[in-house]
């Protein structure tokens, strides 16, 4: 990480130094209290149940000397600098009127300062983490490359992202996520990408955004900040991410599995836990690709993957050999065994898309039973009952052999598989806990048990749970 001075603070943010000296500098910043560092400049944010402003002399107890804030009032005082030995020139502290947006500009700036070859942004409605982390390895076998820290996708956490790099990247690989319109726009800003990647557009968030078109408008904004020689990436695939309908004043390069587009993905096969298989084509020339990470949709991720790669001068073969080495960010498709018992944990989040194609993964793992444990779906509107039974009747037709639903949209799941599944192969519970109590008799040795939900079920709960049970056996 490059050091960055008061002066920069202040000059980046309009800020007013309160007491300190323009000496010191932060090198990362940091929200949570709990995790900062004594070389973390520390930017308190107020939120509706609690404001980082009361934690301020926590901080200094933690070594931090620079502090980014909004409320002059909770600034320690001598008597409490005193007691840790401090003296007020021994803590820079910055007047700013909003720390988030504080925090944003001086990502913008240190972002702008880095000598990157090149800033990817990637986002989408499914598949946008996977195909971050796929577009890591890719870049990583000729450039040294960023992405986001853990899943900090949002307002808060791509600056912070940012701010971690060290001086001599070379390629940032940023994921983008949103809830509302204008939000992309805001990480866009800050970012100024030369190349996009937009996944696909589904149904998440639609509860927000009201309709699919207003997902696309809302993902569309990632070109916001483009020039000319700027390049979107595309997955054609998608009816509402049509060449047509997503050019602009910069270069569009297109994946599908139509034979229309750029890179054509074909013949994939998907061997459940083991990876997947297919045939990439690119100018009239094949190449096959293997992926050790498992569901048949990251065949397209990793097809987006490979054409940012030859943006960036990496040859579809060298792209292949970079995704040998892929791990996707922890709880989504992780495959784990113990005792018998499989689980494909992709807890992370969940919208119907998803869900599909989870249940395509495991139907394709080896198993003697195969046993799904779903829960809600969030923020998919007034139409939430129909997109749970639809995703039930896919299960159903696939025809797993039993289903647990968790919560009050999940029951729906239940409704639409029982016709094919039979009432006795369905089983619901209105809460994780309730399920939890249960689950050493729901499973048992032989199983591959997928579980899902959106991240507010907490389903990684059950994960453990199933662990935990098992090992005291």
């Amino acid at each position: 990480m490059k050091n960055i001075t008061v002066k920069e603070i202040l000059d980046q943010t309009g800020g007013r130094l309160l007491q300190g000296s323009m000496d010191h500098f932060m090198r990362g910043a940091c929200i949570d209290s709990r995790e900062v560092t004594a070389k973390n400049g520390f930017f308190p944010m107020k939120g509706a149940r609690a404001d980082g402003h009361d934690y301020l002399a926590d901080v200094l107890k933690r070594g931090c000397r620079l502090l980014v804030i909004s409320d002059e009032e909770k600034v320690p005082g001598e008597d409490v600098l005193g007691e840790m030995g401090l003296k007020k020139d021994d803590v820079s502290v910055i007047l700013v009127p909003d720390t988030l947006r504080a925090l944003q500009q001086l990502a913008k700036y240190y972002i702008a300062a880095l000598p990157l070859k090149k800033k990817i942004a990637v986002t989408g409605s499914v598949g946008k983490t996977s195909t971050r982390d796929m577009l890591y390895y890719v870049a990583s076998t000729r450039y040294k490359t960023g992405r986001n820290q853990k899943n900090y996708n949002n307002e808060f956490g791509l600056p912070l992202t940012i701010l971690s790099f060290d001086e001599d990247l070379e390629v940032a690989v940023l994921e983008m996520g949103m809830d509302s319109r204008g939000e992309i726009d805001v990480l866009a800003d800050m970012v100024r990408p030369d190349i996009a990647v937009i996944t696909t557009i589904g149904i998440s968030h639609i509860e927000n955004l009201g309709s699919r078109e207003g997902i696309r408008q809302a993902k569309m904004e990632v070109t916001g900040y483009f020039t000319p020689e700027s390049v979107l990436v595309v997955n054609q695939s998608c009816d509402l991410l049509q060449k047509d309908m997503v050019a602009g004043n910069y270069r569009v390069v297109t994946v599908g599995n139509d034979g229309k587009s750029d890179f054509i993905v074909s013949n994939v096969c998907d061997f459940g836990d083991k990876g997947i298989k297919y045939t990439l084509d690119r100018n009239h020339k094949q190449y096959e690709v293997s992926l050790p990470v498992p569901g048949a949709h990251n065949a397209m991720n990793s097809a987006l993957a490979i054409a940012v790669g030859e943006l960036l001068d990496i040859s579809p073969e060298e792209a292949a050999a970079g995704l040998q080495q892929a791990e996707l960010t922890a709880k989504r498709l992780n495959v784990r065994g113990k005792n018998g018992i499989k689980v494909i944990d992709d807890t992370y989040n969940a919208a119907p898309e998803s869900m599909r194609s989870a249940i395509n993964t495991l139907l394709a793992t080896k198993g003697i039973r195969k046993v799904a444990i779903l829960s809600d779906m969030k923020e998919l509107g007034p139409e939430s009952e129909n997109f749970h039974r639809q995703v039930g009747a896919y299960a159903g037709a696939q025809h797993i052999d039993f289903l647990v639903t968790v919560g009050d949209h999940a029951r729906y799941i239940g409704l639409g598989a029982a016709p094919y599944l039979g009432e006795e192969h369905v089983k619901h519970y209105d809460s994780r806990e309730e399920l939890i109590g249960d689950l050493e008799q729901l499973i048992r040795p032989g199983d591959v048990v997928l579980v899902k939900g959106s991240r507010s079920m907490e389903m990684e709960k059950v994960v453990k749970k199933i662990f935990e049970e098992k090992e005291q056996e």
